[in-house]
């Protein structure tokens, strides 16, 4: 048998197995088709595409029906298995697939199931990606994505989807840690990449056809998939667990240095001006800084202070101990954070567990990401110079360890950055004495973060990875996708959608850096302002620790609707405008936001 069909109580799935088309009819009459072939990528560079199935059966269970196929690749000992088929209790089409038979570093990756027929044109519909904060990209137009790596900038979620004359569908990865996508001109092809060399378990896909559809449906498709999975953690949920997160919001970020010591090997030293890589500032002088900012109306806050350690920011770690005598030491460092408290605001320190320094006093490549073949990545770009990346298993001890040193030291800390783990790709090492995947690696990336969580200490990281999102409460940032991440004030790609709020909004506190007036910084486009964006998303923004009377008065006006809103989910988002400047966001207390970016202006109304 040739053709299978299988009919829910939203659409009739048909799969002709000769022809190697999937297709997927809604009640409206619209039609998701699926024409290319899956196929598999090897890393000598050849591709070869599934051939006709040597067996296909139909399957049934108590909750689904579907097809299973069984395919040989020519000239190989690969078998592959694939299942698609419909669960009726949740009206969702599965894909899922099995490699057995690959040799060890053998294949490059397995793009399955191959990606639905698109072709909407102009003012027909969209694509949905989940580049940084969120990307819409109209029919008609194109976007490049470099790598489209699950968990890294071009995906915070394991989430993409498709608009198309009002019917659309959620694409979720429900295996993404080795996960990838591909924008083959209009259409999305999910990918899986091997772990440790082999493709050793099943993948799966999940397909959520709505209609209507558009972009909210979408996310919320996704909300609700990781609310059933429990990994939707409030911020409720995160103040039950470690009341000290209660007093962060609504509050300003402070984002300061203590010291800088650029090493000679690093990439950005100053050959021309050596006396420039050198820079520091007093833990007194910070803290008389914070008391100003008080008596001038900056009522809490929260603190972030980098370079504590003795050789100042991004050297050293993960040993950076003593804190830097230079700044004043472990008294000076202990009394910073006395004043801090003192002043109502929290006091909150950068740290780093994945840059492992070679001259790091307990360095030893023992404890170091192994590559296959034994080999060890080699950086000199951060300002310690030469580093490569320290095992996620061994950076559960030392941040164990690192975090008793600031207690037997006297110093509280009330809240810790762990960089990059929440924007840094999800690292494997091939150790055979601690081999790691890349599921592993975010179960000890959440690890440390807990650890901070059990000691009452606030737990934050770079951006958004929301397989650590259930242990993080606060990110550096989490803007746009532009066109150049490297320089500010570029082209957005796309047109920018709140995608991570409109799921996780109640789960993570995201400040914006920028002013009213400033059209340039990371991930925002010189069309519009990141302090447009905060207001618009209900979240709050930087203050710097030398802010003027109106920067002051803006952080105030935009931490009062953040402090509102943060608890509270965002339900919707809509454009109002043709030209995308006015927007209006709905949270779930009635609250409605309107931001019209081109001219700065802004209404919040509570219902």
């Amino acid at each position: 048998m040739r053709n299978y069909e299988v009919s829910s109580n939203q659409f009739t799935l048909k799969v002709d197995t000769e022809k190697s088309v999937i297709s997927v009819q809604l009640k409206s009459g619209e039609i998701w088709r699926i024409t290319k072939k899956p196929y598999v990528l090897f890393t000598s560079g050849k591709k070869e595409d599934f051939p006709l199935p040597k067996e296909s059966m139909k399957t049934k269970t108590g909750t689904s029906e579907g097809v299973r196929s069984f395919y040989e690749l020519p000239d190989s000992d690969i078998s592959i298995m694939t299942h698609v088929y419909v669960d009726f209790t949740t009206n969702n089409l599965v894909f899922e697939l099995r490699v057995d038979g690959d040799k060890d570093g053998e294949i490059e990756l397995v793009s399955f199931p191959a990606p639905f027929d698109y072709g909407a044109k102009k003012g027909e519909g969209y694509t949905v990606l989940p580049r940084m904060q969120g990307t819409l990209v109209p029919a008609g137009s194109r976007v490049n994505i470099r790598l489209g790596f699950i968990f890294c900038r071009d995906a915070y979620m394991p989430l993409y989807g498709q608009v198309k004359n009002g019917t659309g569908y959620a694409a979720i990865f429900d295996t993404p840690y080795d996960a990838r996508y591909l924008m083959d001109d209009d259409r999305v092809a999910p990918m899986f990449r091997p772990t440790l060399g082999k493709m050793s378990y099943i993948r799966k896909m999940i397909f959520c056809f709505r209609e209507p559809c558009d972009y909210n449906v979408i996310a919320k498709c996704y909300r609700a998939y990781v609310k059933e999975n429990g990994r939707l953690v409030t911020l409720k949920e995160k103040i039950d667990k470690n009341p000290i997160v209660a007093k962060l919001i609504g509050c300003p970020i402070i984002h300061t240095k203590i010291s800088t010591h650029v090493q000679p090997k690093c990439n950005f030293y100053n050959k021309e001006h050596p006396e420039k890589n050198d820079y520091f500032f007093t833990f007194a002088q910070r803290g008389e800084e914070l008391k100003a900012l008080k008596a001038r109306g900056i009522d809490k806050a929260y603190t972030h202070f980098d370079g504590w350690g003795v050789r100042g920011y991004d050297n050293l770690h993960p040993s950076p101990f003593p804190p830097s005598e230079e700044a004043g030491g472990a008294e000076g460092m202990k009394k910073l954070s006395e004043t801090t408290r003192e002043l109502g605001y929290i006091f909150g320190v950068h740290d780093q567990y994945r840059d492992y320094y070679l001259d790091a006093p307990d360095f030893s490549y023992s404890e170091a990401t192994m590559k296959p073949g034994g080999k060890y990545p080699y950086k000199t770009y951060w300002a310690g110079g030469e580093h490569t990346y320290l095992c996620s298993t061994r950076a559960v001890d030392y941040v164990r360890r690192n975090y008793n040193e600031f207690e037997k030291l006297g110093i509280k800390i009330e809240a810790a950055y762990l960089d990059v783990f929440s924007v840094a790709e999800l690292d494997e090492c091939y150790d055979p004495n601690h081999p790691t995947t890349r599921e592993q690696c975010a179960i000890d990336r959440r690890h440390c973060l807990d650890i901070l969580t059990d000691k009452g200490i606030i737990p934050s990281s770079e951006e958004i990875h929301d397989c650590i999102l259930p242990s993080m409460v606060l990110c550096h940032h989490a803007p746009y996708g532009t066109t150049d991440m490297g320089v500010d004030s570029m082209e957005a790609q796309g047109i920018p959608i709140p995608l991570t709020n409109l799921v996780y909004h109640d789960c993570v506190v995201i400040p914006w850096i920028g002013f009213k007036g400033e059209f340039v910084g990371f991930g925002i486009t010189g069309k519009d302002g990141a302090y447009s964006h905060a207001i618009l998303n209900g979240d709050p923004v930087y203050c710097p620790i030398d802010a003027t009377d109106e920067q002051i008065k803006q952080v105030k006006y935009a931490c009062a609707i953040a402090e509102k809103l943060a608890l509270c989910e965002m339900v919707s988002h809509e454009f109002l405008s043709d030209d995308y400047l006015v927007q209006r966001t709905t949270f779930s207390d009635g609250t409605v936001v309107e931001v019209d970016f081109g001219k700065e202006e802004y209404v919040v109304k509570s219902m």
